[in-house]
């Protein structure tokens, strides 16, 4: 009888031990990053554009995000893209100053 309460014990702190494990393991990844699969055609308004993130793959795309935390997606070539781009840089460079 008390072989078979020890196994029964050691198998449960096994199955705890997994589960910390797995659970350690999952935590410790790093958050997945957003990446543009689709584009906006639509021109957005500057002033509410915080940040901005480039990509290549898999496609070729600027992530702008708002000050609402959106994230959208638009194609680099356009011109008001460029304009956006250049006031965010700017407004870093002003506050690094």
């Amino acid at each position: 009888m008390k072989l078979h309460t020890a196994a029964i014990l050691l198998l449960f702190w096994l199955g705890i031990f997994t589960v910390h494990t797995v659970k350690g393991s999952a935590s410790s990844q790093v958050m997945r990053k957003f990446r543009c699969v689709n584009l906006s055609t639509k021109q957005l308004n500057i002033q509410n554009l915080i940040n901005y993130e480039r990509q290549r793959v898999p496609i070729d795309a600027v992530m702008f995000i708002t000050a609402r935390g959106i994230r959208i997606c638009v194609s680099p070539d356009q011109k008001w893209v460029q304009t956006a781009i250049k006031r965010i840089d700017d407004r870093r460079a002003a506050k690094r100053k």
